[in-house]
């Protein structure tokens, strides 16, 4: 599955990383794995987007969905 990164987890990581979930995976078992790439204090904090929705951490993720990870911003 390729997951899209923004702002600083795009800075540290490039624009999408790639990873493996079986079938069923929810966001939880996707922030785990990604968690092996990212710096994870970061990941910690950071939204993640399913299919253009705010998803929690219970929500299957499929292959074919659109992934994004989205960390706090700040600014004016």
């Amino acid at each position: 599955m390729r997951v899209l990164l923004f702002a600083a987890l795009r800075d540290a990581a490039g624009p999408t990383v790639e990873v493996n979930l079986p079938a069923g995976a929810t966001v939880r078992a996707l922030r785990a794995e990604l968690a092996r790439v990212l710096p994870s204090a970061l990941l910690a904090r950071s939204a993640i987007a399913v299919n253009h929705e705010y998803a929690d951490d219970s929500c299957e993720v499929r292959a074919g969905d659109e992934v994004a990870v989205i960390p706090p911003v700040s600014g004016g």
